[in-house]
């Protein structure tokens, strides 16, 4: 059997590679090509060979030669004797540093699993041992599972790929038509933020004159939710006959969307002076009961450089409110900061200044033919009820291989 050992603090980058008990490694399956079949096909080699492939797709999605250098950097500033002396600098280099190896260690693990099971499966059928010959198998195909789940975590290792975020939606030019298509749009993420779990909240909304909205604004809570939603910031175009045309023609419209990040690093939130705020008090018009309704419960904050306001009344006392005003109104001002950002980083989101021809990342088309294709990657779907429902992972888990398996550095 074999150890992944640490030669310490300088060089933790620096593991020895994992091998089995003849001297087998992951690269070294690779080379051999065996066949990948089916799961309930293949043999043992054609489950290692699935498993090895999942762990070069890994490294090329998480950049490996860059963690590995990485690494190297933030080890040698973990051994400088007055890295304490800035705490926060400190902080930032030990978080990073434990983030990395984190990851590091997971592939290291996923290798030396696979190595082992081998070396498992091996020993017994040189001793004949049907039953551990076949609790290996099993093993294996676990493994083969495991790390294909994990070629999609892989997918989201940006920067705020783990936060929460804003989906904005706003309505093209074409009147009624645009707002309708939009108000689908937000629906859409609606449901596909709820099929995975996630916590929605409409931020914002703007209904139109006659039907749908201008625009809106979801606040969409859980793990990695801007890692997935990041793959839908674009131009989307429906093709479809317009239920508003009494002539019954076909029309095009258009939505854009961006995605917001909310960052979860406290430091990271926009800093507010008390200097800046304007609190206001007044007797609560909601729910409290007769208590409520007779008291000055009620807070409205007023965030004067900027105009933004929160307001919370629900709570049962002036202070619960207070503190519900204030986390609302970090939130928005937070959610302002990121969207100043955004305008200047084409990786989070794009102008919504232009949403017309030209620009569309998917086009939606439910006339004269049944069809959604994302125009960045081909991937396409002849059911759009089903995506305008909220299944949207395939478009999702696409866009995103295909951007990380792009620009990822080699092995």
């Amino acid at each position: 059997m074999r150890n992944v050992i640490n030669r310490g603090f300088a060089s933790e980058a620096a593991f020895v590679e994992a091998r089995t008990s003849d001297g087998l490694t992951v690269d070294g399956i690779v080379e051999q090509r065996w066949p990948i079949l089916d799961e309930g096909e293949g043999d043992w080699k054609s489950h290692a060979a699935a498993i090895a492939q999942s762990i070069q797709i890994i490294k090329k999605r998480l950049q490996w030669k860059k963690i590995m250098v990485r690494l190297d950097v933030l080890s040698a500033e973990l051994n400088r004797p007055d890295l304490w002396d800035d705490p926060v600098h400190a902080g930032k280099v030990s978080r990073e540093h434990g983030g990395l190896m984190g990851k590091l260690k997971e592939v290291r693990g996923l290798e030396q699993e696979l190595l082992e099971q081998i070396d498992m499966l091996k020993l017994a059928r040189e001793e004949n041992d049907e039953e551990l010959e076949l609790e290996s198998m099993k093993a294996l195909l676990l493994t083969r599972r495991s790390a294909k789940e994990k070629e999609h975590v892989a997918l989201l290792s940006g920067d705020h790929d783990s936060c929460s975020c804003f989906i904005e939606v706003q309505a093209g030019a074409g009147g009624t038509e645009s707002m309708d298509w939009a108000s689908m749009v937000m629906q859409m993420y609606k449901m596909w933020a709820q099929s995975r779990d996630f916590r929605v909240t409409v931020v914002d909304e703007m209904p139109g004159e006659i039907a749908g909205i201008k625009r809106a604004t979801l606040k969409v809570d859980g793990d990695y939710a801007f890692g997935y939603a990041k793959a839908e910031v674009g131009v989307h175009r429906l093709v479809r006959i317009s239920p508003f045309d009494s002539a019954k023609r076909r029309h095009t419209s258009f939505a854009a969307v961006a995605v917001i990040p909310i960052l979860d690093d406290a430091s990271s939130h926009v800093q507010i002076n008390e200097s800046d705020l304007r609190i206001e008090r007044f007797r609560s018009g909601g729910p409290g009961g007769q208590h409520a309704n007779t008291t000055e419960s009620a807070v409205r904050i007023v965030h004067i450089p900027t105009g933004v306001t929160a307001t919370s009344q629900n709570e049962r006392s002036q202070h619960m409110n207070k503190a519900m005003a204030m986390a609302v109104l970090q939130s928005r001002l937070d959610q302002l900061e990121m969207a100043r950002q955004a305008q200047m980083n084409a990786q989070h989101t794009q102008s919504l200044t232009e949403i017309s021809w030209g620009n569309q990342i998917r086009t939606y088309v439910l006339h004269p033919y049944r069809m959604v294709k994302d125009l960045r990657t081909n991937y396409e779907v002849s059911d759009p009820d089903s995506v305008l429902e909220g299944d949207l992972d395939g478009f999702i888990l696409s866009f995103l291989s295909a951007s990380l398996d792009k620009h990822g550095d080699d092995l």
